[in-house]
C-alpha cells in the first residue's frame, strides 16, 4: 500500500486508517513490518501524471480525477494536496488518494491545461524587457518602454 504522508507517525496512523476500511483489523491485532521512502528512477526528468482521489466536501463525498506534470510522484501529490485545498477547501485528512499513475503515453492525457503544454517547440514569451540600448546612461528624463 502506497502511503503519502509528511512524516512517518502520520503515515503509520493512514495506513490504520485505510486497513480498517479494507479489512477487518485493529491496530492491536496487526504489526506495521516496515516503512519504505520510494524514491524516483529519474528524477530530472518532467512526468505526467494522473491522480484519482476521493474526498469530503462540506456537502458530501466527490471523486475526482486530475492530471499534473511534475519531476516526481510526491511533487504531484504535493500540488494535488495545495491545488485541493485552494479550490475545494479540501484539508488533508478528508483527502484520499485512490491511484497515481504516471502517464506514458500523451494521448491518454485528458486534461487541456496539461496537453497544452505537450506541443513541440513550446515557447513561452518574455514580456516588459528592457532593452540593451537604452541602459547606457545612469539618469534619464523620462522612464523607459517596456513595451515591445
Amino acid at each position: 500500500m502506497r502511503i503519502f504522508a509528511s512524516n512517518t507517525v502520520v503515515a503509520k496512523s493512514r495506513f490504520w486508517y485505510f486497513m480498517s476500511k479494507l479489512r477487518k483489523l485493529k491496530k492491536a491485532n496487526g504489526e506495521i513490518i516496515s516503512l519504505n521512502v520510494i524514491n524516483e528512477k529519474r528524477p530530472t526528468k518532467v512526468k505526467n501524471f494522473g491522480i484519482w482521489i476521493r474526498y469530503n466536501s462540506r456537502s458530501g463525498t466527490h471523486n475526482m480525477y486530475k492530471e499534473y506534470r511534475e519531476m516526481s510522484r510526491t511533487d504531484a501529490v504535493e500540488r494535488l494536496y495545495q491545488d485541493m485545498a485552494a479550490r475545494h477547501r479540501a484539508r488533508f485528512g478528508s483527502i484520499h488518494i485512490i491511484k497515481v499513475v504516471e502517464i506514458e503515453n500523451t494521448d491518454q492525457i485528458r486534461r487541456p491545461y496539461i496537453k497544452q503544454l505537450l506541443t513541440k517547440d513550446l515557447k513561452f514569451p518574455l514580456p516588459h524587457r528592457v532593452p540593451k540600448g537604452s541602459s547606457k546612461k545612469i539618469f534619464a528624463a523620462k522612464r523607459p518602454s517596456t513595451f515591445a
